[in-house]
């Protein structure tokens, strides 16, 4: 569970806080993958998609 603490009074910059945690922890992309069934086999395609998504992008980054 994330906690933000409230500090004199500042509600708005705590949930500024509390939304940065929450979206840090990976929750809303956690929630938007449990919305619906996924097939193992589209799941599968998906994260070797994304493997090789994230190998180009440390490549691009290795160049410079």
């Amino acid at each position: 569970m994330t906690h933000v603490d409230v500090k004199d009074g500042n509600v708005e910059g705590a949930l500024k806080r509390f939304k940065m945690k929450v979206q840090r922890s990976g929750v809303p992309t956690e929630m938007k993958k449990r919305r619906e069934y996924s097939k193992p086999g589209i799941v599968r395609r998906e994260a070797k998609k994304e493997a090789i998504r994230n190998a180009k992008k440390h490549n691009r980054q290795r160049n410079y």
